[in-house]
């Protein structure tokens, strides 16, 4: 799967036959990201994609030295079940 990274929209997508998947963020301060949301049509359900997008956020952030706030249950979950590749001093946020 191709991740490609949209600065402008703040987003890591892949584009799927019906639909983009996508996992948005917001910049929370110069040096912290806020991952949002994540959306997955019914196409990429089950097929790893919500999986390819949080690595790719991950490894953005550990790029760039970013701190996480995650205020998306999906990743929230995800981290929860891939503890070693949670970075540290990431924060879990519900809204």
């Amino acid at each position: 799967m191709n991740v490609q990274h949209d600065p402008v929209r703040q987003r890591f997508f892949i584009p799927l036959a019906d639909g983009e998947a996508a996992l948005w963020y917001t910049a929370f301060s110069d040096d912290t990201i806020d991952l949002r949301h994540t959306e997955v049509p019914r196409s990429g359900r089950g097929q790893g994609v919500g999986d390819t997008l949080v690595r790719a956020a991950l490894a953005y952030a550990r790029e760039q030295d970013f701190h996480l706030i995650v205020t998306c249950p999906f990743v929230q979950r995800w981290l929860r079940k891939h503890p070693e590749e949670r970075p540290a001093g990431t924060v879990d946020r519900s809204i």
